[in-house]
């Protein structure tokens, strides 16, 4: 069974930081891309970075600048890291992966995904 976990969200003020992680067990993500979608209320969920097996990112439009995904191959894990934040990138997060690389935006072409962790931004 897969697992990805996404802890380190929670409620934070308009310009700050926060570093979100997808733990992964049953699976070896140094092989995989790894997305990151959010969904915010009432809205559909959207792609907001990828990262392929060998590190290179795309990051969506409003985010670019702001948002990182390093990979740490030895723990499994690949992180999102948010800065700058804004209101409007208050939403649940989700990190999902598959081994076809960055290839695709729609959240039907990932396999495996997180429960997701709720980012907030306060103004």
């Amino acid at each position: 069974q897969v697992l990805l976990v996404e802890p380190g969200g929670g409620l934070v003020q308009a310009g700050g930081s926060l570093r979100l992680s997808c733990a992964a067990s049953g699976r070896t993500l140094s092989g995989d891309a790894v997305a990151w979608f959010r969904q915010a209320s009432g809205k559909e969920r959207e792609l907001v970075s990828c990262v392929d097996w060998n590190s290179r990112a795309y990051y969506a439009g409003p985010v670019k600048g702001r948002f990182t995904t390093p990979r740490d191959n030895a723990k499994n894990t690949v992180y999102l890291q948010i800065n700058s934040l804004k209101p409007e990138d208050t939403a649940v997060y989700y990190c999902t992966s598959q081994d076809r690389g960055c290839y695709s935006s729609d959240p039907k072409n990932y396999e495996y995904w997180g429960q997701g962790t709720q980012v907030t931004v306060s103004s």
